[in-house]
């Protein structure tokens, strides 16, 4: 080890002198290897680094003015008290929702939206969810972001912009239908409590004097608007005109490509797990004997529902030809990996397959009334999709997809305010030139 007059002779060890050579260019002194940068260029560098500062700043202020403007991002809401009455996401975390409030004539209007996210069926699948935003408020993004049905811009979205707004998060599983516990794995099956104290919570913070109200949602929220819809008329007053909607949540009752019922047996192991059957609509599960879980089939409880509904569906709807038609458990050769990734890639004869599977779709809505009763609304598109009222591109723009020279958001206007019945259906594909160019399935 060194002691300190040691270090200090090392530090003062002189070294060789070194010579360096100078020479000049146009702009720049050059030393060997190294440059002199003259006064001119260090002041050039100084100007343009702080415009790019200042364009940064800029585009982050736009970026905030675009987002109030849109009502875009709205911070969430945690419903501790939730968690004393049992009501929980599948890690025991409180349950959670976005909420933008209304203004001006929108006052008293509510639209309650629902997420989508799937579904967990077994105790592995369960565990690895509650890890998730799918299970767990822990895992929630603070800010979430509002466009589509929940704009709050005029432009895009003129018949619902200034009501109030919330996005109920989904963390349970089940379509919001569980009544559970597992407690050997620590798992909250508790879809029913979290729906019925998050609408008590929206009840007592103005909903109860609604003059309007919208039960909505997507995909397995889509579901959830389908068996919630007359609950939710039930507990609003006579006075308030209640509708729902469903995105993507007419979910068909049929065989996969082997002939296989894939989707029946799913359905029965979320059921049966989570506890739910005793909160499916019991206009369903009491037409349905020993098969009562079949009611998470939409096309069993529609014909029955009391409340107007709406629903935004593609008959070529992508999560249900890859999950219900061809799903990867009645595809093992993996014949149908390509179709489903992009239709233009089917054969003639999955072609055909999906244009039965699209037949069996409408007949399912014909046979549930959706096509003949007054008070439901249809709007049946062509397109390879999944979810489209939540995104401004699909909901209203430029790039909206159109049937019968309307786009989805005009439809469900004219259907809530009964400006004109809506029965919209597209040809079949690929027939439709405003559908997007790829799969829109989230």
């Amino acid at each position: 080890m060194r002691t300190i007059n040691e270090k200090r002779s090392a530090v003062a060890k002189p070294q060789p002198i070194q010579t360096k050579h100078y020479t000049r260019t146009k702009k720049k002194l050059v030393v060997g290897s190294y440059y002199i940068v003259s006064p001119f260029s260090l002041l050039l560098r100084m100007i343009i680094g702080r415009l790019r500062q200042w364009l940064s700043l800029l585009v982050c202020v736009l970026a905030v003015i675009l987002l109030k403007s849109e009502g875009a991002s709205v911070g969430i809401t945690y419903l501790q008290d939730a968690v004393a009455k049992g009501a929980v996401c599948l890690d025991g975390s409180p349950p959670a929702y976005h909420f933008d409030k209304g203004s001006g004539a929108g006052l008293d209007n509510w639209i309650v939206h629902m997420e989508g996210g799937g579904w967990c069926e077994d105790v592995p699948t369960c565990l690895s969810r509650k890890n998730t935003d799918l299970g767990s408020s822990k895992q929630m993004v603070k800010q979430f972001g509002f466009s589509g049905l929940l704009s709050g811009q005029q432009k895009s979205n003129p018949d619902f912009y200034n009501w109030n707004r919330i996005k109920v998060r989904y963390c349970d599983g089940s379509s919001f239908t569980g009544d559970a516990v597992d407690r050997a794995n620590n798992l909250f099956f508790k879809g029913n409590s979290i729906w019925e104290f998050i609408i008590a919570d929206l009840l007592a913070k103005g909903m109860r004097n609604a003059k309007n109200a919208i039960l909505s949602g997507c995909s397995a929220g889509g579901l959830a608007s389908i068996l919630h819809c007359d609950r939710f008329r039930a507990l609003l007053p006579a006075s308030t005109k209640v509708k729902c909607i469903s995105d993507a949540g007419f979910f068909l009752h049929a065989q996969d490509v082997s002939g296989g019922k894939h989707i029946e047996e799913f359905y029965g192991k979320v059921a049966r797990l989570h506890g739910s059957v005793k909160n499916l609509p019991a206009s369903c599960t009491s037409r349905m004997g020993a098969r009562p879980e079949l009611c998470f089939f939409p096309q069993y409880v529609v014909q029955t529902m009391q409340t107007p509904i709406f629903f935004v569906n593609s008959a070529y709807d992508s999560w249900q030809i890859k999950n219900i038609l061809a799903p990867s458990a009645a595809d093992k050769s993996k014949a149908w990996k390509s179709c489903k990734l992009d239709l233009k890639k089917c054969t003639a004869a999955q072609l055909k397959t999906i244009q039965d599977f699209r037949t069996q779709f409408l007949s399912a809505l014909n046979r549930a009334g959706v096509v003949n009763s007054p008070s439901k609304g249809m709007f049946i598109d062509s397109c390879y999709a999944h979810c489209q009222v939540g995104k401004q591109i699909q909901w209203s723009s430029d790039s909206s997809p159109v049937v019968s020279n309307m786009k989805i958001a005009k439809a469900v206007g004219d259907w809530y305010y009964e400006r004109s019945p809506i029965k919209k259906l597209d040809c079949p594909y690929p027939c439709n030139p405003t559908c997007p160019k790829v799969d829109s399935d989230s």
